[in-house]
């Protein structure tokens, strides 16, 4: 993966969902280093506040807090964002990254199924909250920035409108991946309503490849010990793996630039599926009737 230079970010704010471990804590390590002040979100204050610390303890520039959110349950993002807000401060850059991964059924908090509750409705619920604050922090020139982990089994993942909670016949890979192509589905809608609005705020979903991160902890015992003598040749660090988020939230080369799928540093093509604007908008209106937002 080839190393870029990217630029200083002495004065802006990001958000990182998931940002005490694994790519989002290399995410939040790095925006930090680079100025940035970092706003970790995540559901375990011990963790988030171990998190703070150590980056602190590198001599970073910029500043990094902790802020609770729990993406399992649409309260607790309301929540979230009510306290953001009340620190008046803008908001540049927001780094949907949290996620889980092949983990057996169950549901939220509000009873959706988890992989399409947290990875995705957690995070589509969170960034429309936020897009106020988003709007009034970019400009034309520096425009603010949305950046979504997505992964490459969106490209597998299928999208039951009659049943998107997998109700009907479940299974993890199945959830998990069509909690990616949600991501996807709703970074270029996202972006083609903020286009057309004329609204200073990018959109892009980001792929950070296969990634030896704890969220393989849910394989069978099997597959994790198949997993384990590869993991190290064929799998890409946590740091590794968040280098095109980086890239997608800073790169001068990228700004103005929305409504794109990113994979080792370049832009690629997203499966089929995520180009039909009748998919995306349907998906978009259900989202907005399961958290409760009004679609316009």
């Amino acid at each position: 993966m080839e190393a870029k230079v990217l630029p200083k970010q002495n004065g802006r704010v990001a958000i990182v969902t998931g940002g005490a471990r694994g790519m989002g804590y290399e995410t939040a390590r790095h925006l930090a280093s680079l100025g940035m002040h970092v706003v970790i979100a995540g559901n375990s204050e011990e963790e988030g506040l171990q998190a703070v610390k150590k980056i602190h303890e590198e001599g970073s520039e910029g500043k990094v807090e902790f802020l609770i959110l729990d993406l399992c349950s649409l309260k607790s993002v309301r929540q979230f964002v009510q306290r953001f807000k009340a620190r008046a401060l803008p908001l540049h850059v927001l780094v949907n990254n949290a996620g889980i991964m092949l983990v057996p059924e169950g549901k939220t908090e509000d009873g959706f199924e988890l992989h399409f509750g947290l990875n995705y409705l957690g995070h589509f619920l969170l960034t429309n909250l936020l897009l106020d604050k988003l709007k009034r922090s970019g400009r034309h020139d520096a425009c603010s920035r949305v950046v979504t982990m997505s992964s490459a089994t969106h490209h597998v993942g299928r999208l039951n409108m009659e049943d998107l909670q997998g109700r009907s016949c479940y299974s993890a890979h199945g959830a998990y991946s069509q909690s990616k192509l949600a991501l996807v589905l709703f970074t270029y809608h996202l972006q083609e309503r903020l286009t057309a609005a004329g609204i200073p705020v990018t959109s892009n979903a980001v792929d950070p490849g296969m990634v030896d991160t704890d969220l393989y902890n849910n394989l069978c015992i099997p597959a994790q010990a198949a997993k384990k003598p590869v993991a190290k040749m064929l799998f890409w660090t946590p740091a590794e793996g968040a280098s095109t988020a980086i890239l997608a939230a800073t790169a001068s080369q990228l700004e103005g630039v929305g409504g794109c799928y990113f994979y080792n540093g370049e832009r690629t093509e997203s499966a089929d599926i995520t180009y039909d604007h009748n998919v995306r908008a349907e998906l978009w209106k259900q989202s907005c009737a399961l958290v409760g937002l009004q679609e316009a």
